[in-house]
């Protein structure tokens, strides 16, 4: 009887052993899952702080997949935003910068009919992009603004830049000066042709700048919609005729009506596009930053369009609290 006790004893003796080993052992698991958790969330938070709202969830909007790292949709009666992904991050903005260039040109009130000749201080000896104007090249001031604002040449945004009263160190001077003028904050020019991936801006800012263009700047509007536009320049042994056509494929398209269009692109920027269109009776601001690919704006401009179409905007629209730019 002594040895059944003595054997059950030991026994409770064990398990108890057993027990306490392994509520140790869970414990220190609970630990190390406790560090690996906190380790993990100091590094996306590192991660995060690196890279500003790039993950951040859109501030309004809904049902809306876009491609474009920033992107923006205003009602632009009211400047409420419908849709927006990263709205105040920085980044180049390529020859969307040429919106501002013609801003300032215009601004200064110079003769659109005055000639100006292309010439070496034009060269892209930055990105080394070609150009289908040759040096000695001579065309209008209006001329020059189609070319950049249509066809986004840089040749001929640098010759506007060049030609402005004080030069290009005078012109830049004037598109940050207008930029902080328009209530853009975040935004710095270097050079009127975008080439320069120090021209930086936000979705937001943008938004503002296209508004602008559209209510104050006729001249914008109508050349920035053109589809095609033709110009002469000197060939080897005579002039030749050479046909350009608007980057942004839609102001081709009977499907959109669109007051403003610029499109750009660097390595740095992506493809970006901006635009004022009319979408189902509503006028609105698209601002399309760092899209992935070449037709990545497109769709999104499109998916955006469908969107408006089918009422989500508007849904949107009538929440309360909504944001504005």
């Amino acid at each position: 009887m002594a040895e059944a006790t003595a054997a059950t004893s030991s026994k409770t003796a064990a398990s108890q052993v057993k027990k306490s080993k392994a509520t140790a052992t869970n414990k220190v698991k609970k630990a190390k899952k406790g560090k690996s958790a906190k380790a993990a969330k100091r590094q996306q938070g590192s991660y995060r702080a690196a890279r500003p709202h790039q993950d951040a969830a859109p501030v309004v909007g809904e049902n809306l997949d876009l491609r474009s790292a920033a992107a923006l949709v205003m009602d632009q009666s009211t400047g409420e935003l419908l849709y927006a992904k990263n709205p105040d991050l920085a980044t180049p903005i390529a020859s969307i910068t040429k919106i501002m260039t013609a801003m300032v040109t215009l601004d200064a009130g110079l003769r659109l009919d005055e000639e100006i000749e292309i010439n070496s201080e034009d060269l892209d000896r930055l990105k080394f992009t070609s150009s289908r104007l040759p040096l000695g090249t001579t065309l209008t001031r209006e001329e020059l603004l189609h070319l950049a604002l249509i066809a986004s040449e840089n040749r001929a945004a640098a010759a506007l830049s060049r030609a402005y009263p004080g030069g290009r160190e005078a012109f830049v001077r004037a598109m940050n000066r207008k930029a902080l003028q328009l209530g853009m904050h975040h935004t710095h020019f270097v050079d009127g042709t975008g080439l320069s991936s120090s021209n930086r801006s936000t979705a937001a800012d943008l938004a503002r700048l296209v508004d602008v263009a559209y209510q104050h700047y006729p001249l914008i509007r109508d050349i920035s919609t053109t589809g095609n536009y033709d110009v002469d320049v000197p060939g080897r042994k005579r002039m030749r005729h050479v046909a350009y056509v608007n980057t942004n494929a839609l102001t081709r398209s009977k499907e959109w009506d669109i007051g403003v269009s610029k499109t750009g692109y660097i390595n740095e920027a992506g493809h970006c596009l901006v635009m004022q269109a009319q979408i189902a009776g509503q006028k609105v601001v698209i601002v399309l930053l760092d899209s992935f690919g070449k037709m990545s704006r497109i769709g999104d401009a499109t998916r955006i369009k469908r969107w408006i179409e089918n009422g989500s905007a508007a849904r949107v629209a009538n929440r309360p609290g909504k944001a504005s730019v």
